[in-house]
């Protein structure tokens, strides 16, 4: 019995176990996922600075027209002076350290300067211009969570705080087999009947999207032995992905060979369309994804089903992409019991966001995979959708990118 779409999902993120720990340079660590949080150990500024080129005043001093006398001059990088006192000023660099005694920088371009002097031209409020230790960041804040992934604002942050070496999880070594003796790879020459394994080339990409580091093992023909040899091999890895094989032909021997190999299957067939036959199951901690054949299916249930399991094993905080309300354009219809997974475009128009079909839904029609940037979610116990239905899509593509004529 097909179980579930949530409850397949809910199962998977069970049984995937989150990798270990490995400690790489700041710069190497951009795009990995962060293992412990960051606690500050300084305040950032670590004193109070400058925010712009001009001069250090006391307010109290400053009304328009006062002429003060200039005592010092302060660059980025260098060293406090001595407090100002009444009726001077300081001349200061953006980002140098505040002196003592003032409240407030007048910008160079409010000021006239004069030998020896600053004529102050504007009003200054006090704590104008300045950015107050600690204003950012205090010491002891946790500044960025477990679970986090290290973009170029986190690296700016942790260079800022000094960091040079960070706790990152380890990238999930995947392995990946397609089976069947139809299959060719690309570039070969391809007889009547037979199939270019594009779906190798699909998965190995989508591991790399999610940060998984794929191999591509090659094809298990369709004899026992074959199988035996890449799917054993497969298990070797953090996790093994396979492509077809997984239904109930004559030649399809994944289910049988990897239970002959000791992988206990949590669950066999979701109800889903497109993705009904996939199989799920995990052997000394090896999670095992036997996916569909059909290049629509494989991509579908690897975007729904394995990559949050990648995720997870990364640490990843969230593991599945943003989903959010749209309306269609066009009537949909599915058969009760299953979700279906329909690929869309999704635009803004007048109305809000609206989503289009990105064309032929049957699942040998790969070109919609191409222009799709998001997967409508038709839920299980609906099956007429009318247009300006309001659906969940799971989004792609973040910017929604079209691209015309696609």
């Amino acid at each position: 019995m097909p179980i579930p779409f949530a409850e397949a999902r809910r199962l998977i993120l069970e049984h995937v176990r989150i990798l270990g720990v490995e400690r790489l340079p700041l710069l190497a660590a951009a795009g990995r996922v962060l293992a412990e949080e960051v606690v500050a150990p300084c305040d950032l500024p670590h004193c109070d600075i400058s925010a712009m080129d001009g001069y250090a005043v006391r307010t109290a001093d400053c009304r328009p027209g006062t002429l003060l006398e200039v005592t010092g001059f302060i660059p980025a990088g260098g060293r406090p002076q001595p407090a100002v006192t009444a009726g001077c000023a300081v001349k200061i660099m953006t980002g140098a350290p505040v002196p003592a005694g003032c409240d407030a920088v007048a910008p160079v371009e409010e000021t006239e300067e004069r030998p020896g002097s600053v004529r102050i031209l504007q009003p200054v409020s006090p704590r104008r211009h300045i950015r107050y230790r600690g204003e950012d960041v205090a010491e002891g804040d946790v500044v960025i969570p477990a679970g986090a992934l290290i973009r170029p604002p986190e690296i700016s942050m942790l260079a800022s705080l000094g960091r040079v070496m960070l706790p990152i999880r380890r990238r999930p070594r995947v392995a990946i087999v397609s089976t069947g003796d139809e299959l060719v790879e690309p570039g070969e020459t391809r007889q009547a009947g037979q199939i270019v394994n594009s779906n190798a080339f699909s998965l190995a990409a989508a591991v790399q999207e999610c940060g998984g580091e794929p191999a591509l093992l090659g094809i298990a023909r369709d004899d026992r032995e074959s199988h035996r040899q890449l799917l054993g091999a497969g298990l070797d890895y953090d996790v093994l992905i396979t492509s077809a094989g997984v239904s109930v032909g004559d030649r399809d021997l994944v289910r049988e060979i990897l239970a002959e190999l000791g992988v206990r299957q949590v669950f066999w067939k979701a109800a889903i369309q497109p993705g009904r036959p996939i199989a799920f199951g995990v052997r000394d901690n090896v999670p095992v994804f036997s996916l569909p054949g059909n290049p629509v299916a494989t991509l579908i249930t690897f975007e729904m089903f394995v990559r949050p399991a990648l995720l997870h094993m990364q640490g990843h905080a969230g593991v599945v992409r943003p989903t959010i309300k749209v309306r269609l354009c066009e009537p949909a219809k599915k058969k009760p019991g299953r979700v279906r997974f329909l690929r869309v475009q999704v635009r803004a128009s007048e109305s809000g966001l609206v989503a289009s079909t990105a064309g032929d839904q049957n699942t040998g029609i790969l070109r919609t995979m191409v222009r799709a940037n998001g997967i409508g979610i038709l839920p299980a116990e609906a099956q007429q959708f009318a247009a300006g239905d309001e659906i969940d899509v799971h989004l792609l593509d973040p910017i929604w990118t079209l691209r015309e004529g696609a």
